[in-house]
């Protein structure tokens, strides 16, 4: 069975701040600093876009929007509580 893809506009990438930029930046080796990555990120008109990719990618390495994939886990398990919330008032509402 062929597994689905997930097809997710990319097109904001031609308008990022890091085009061009050395992409280790972007990948720092455990321990080290991220605060240069960020810093491209800070400004850039798609971070937004950027996270958002990262998030529905599953990116797990990397900043991403400018955030670590630690900053992100807290931003998913975040969003899945607020779901399941939503999900337990909207069962309530329907019983």
């Amino acid at each position: 069975m062929a597994r689905k893809q997930l097809m997710i506009d990319t097109s904001w990438q031609a308008y990022a701040n890091c085009l061009g930029v050395d992409p280790d930046l972007f990948f720092p080796e455990r321990g080290a600093s991220t605060r240069e990555a960020k810093e491209v990120c800070r400004g850039c008109v798609v971070k937004d876009d950027c996270l958002e990719y990262a998030l529905a990618s599953g990116e797990k390495f990397g900043i991403w929007g400018g955030m670590s994939e630690r900053e992100r886990r807290r931003i998913r398990r975040q969003r899945a509580q607020e779901r399941a919330l939503r999900a337990t008032a909207l069962a309530g509402e329907t019983a």
